[in-house]
């Protein structure tokens, strides 16, 4: 019997220990939580998967993890992971929703616009600002408060990105802006400005020249003097009243008074818009007369048609 004993402690001694289960690293190392887990970076499941390794970084921000602690937490639990690609750290992302800085932009334009009661354009210190909040929270960034200078245009603001979030600071300027109409296409030389040739920008105020058009009246109507670009300010010079008649053209010439109506035909010496003065050839009586230009081809003269027909 005791021998037998003995035997039966010799086996227990030189028998192998339990094999560890091998595990797997993912592909992605992202966590939501506020803690890692060896279920965050291991393929695996049961009780084992929530074992706890590390509190998570900020939302959006990255961890490394000692490969040597990992491997031993893991042990623990009986899991093998045999790092078979020589890893020395193991870095996990925490994910986030991301508050971008044409977000933050539009947030501040927009509380702008309520205190100030115009449109201003917003361009932040720092171009590449973005907030980050987790992906289980509620309710989006805040403006807790707004700092403007209306004469400098300097501006600071402080934003939570999440409801109950410390809130961060964001500086930068804000240019006020106005809509002013613009061509939606390039217009030739001598071409004629449509309703549908004008659409509305909104520009910042310092770039807007004083002579600038603001008006669209001022150029629905109108023919181009030159060649204009699409999507930038007009000036008054960019445009003139309709030429109806070219220098050139072969046109009537009218004169009423008392009842008398003569009509003749004459050449026109000048462009000439409708409603403009201009210099006309009586292709008749070979005079130079004056008259005005009430239509295409039509011209009527004021003076007295002995002294001037």
């Amino acid at each position: 019997m005791i021998r037998a004993s003995l035997l039966a402690l010799a086996c227990l001694t030189t028998a192998p220990a339990l094999a560890s289960d091998p595990v797997f690293l993912r592909e992605s190392l992202v966590v939501e939580g506020p803690q890692i887990t060896l279920g965050d970076l291991f393929e695996i499941g049961g009780p084992e998967a929530a074992t706890v390794l590390a509190r998570a970084p900020s939302p959006g921000a990255r961890i490394a993890l000692d490969v040597n602690y990992v491997r031993q937490i893991a042990a623990d639990h009986d899991l093998d992971w045999a790092n078979a690609t020589g890893l020395l750290r193991l870095s996990v992302t925490r994910a986030s929703r991301v508050v971008d800085a044409r977000e933050l932009t539009g947030m501040i334009e927009g509380e702008l616009f309520a205190r100030e009661g115009g449109q201003h354009e917003v361009q932040l210190a720092n171009t590449n600002l973005a907030l980050h909040a987790p992906i289980d929270t509620i309710g989006g960034p805040q403006i807790s408060a707004l700092n403007y200078d209306p004469r400098t245009g300097m501006l600071s603001a402080d934003i939570a990105p999440f409801d109950g979030a410390p809130t961060v600071r964001v500086t930068g300027r804000a240019y006020q802006t106005i809509d002013i109409p613009v061509l939606v296409e390039p217009v030739a030389a001598g071409d004629l400005i449509g309703d549908d040739d004008i659409r509305w920008v909104s520009l910042r105020s310092d770039r807007v020249r004083p002579d600038s058009v603001l008006d669209p009246g001022a150029l629905i109507g109108h023919q181009a003097r030159r060649a204009l670009r699409a999507g930038e300010p007009l000036r008054g010079y960019d445009v003139q009243e309709a030429i109806l008649v070219n220098r050139g053209d072969l046109v009537t010439l009218m004169f009423e008074a008392r009842g008398i109506q003569l009509s003749v035909r004459a050449r026109a010496m000048e462009n000439a818009a409708d409603g403009e003065l201009i210099r006309f050839v009586n292709l008749q009586s070979n005079r130079t007369v004056e008259a005005m230009v009430d239509g295409p081809g039509r011209a009527r003269v004021f003076a007295s048609p002995a002294a001037s027909f």
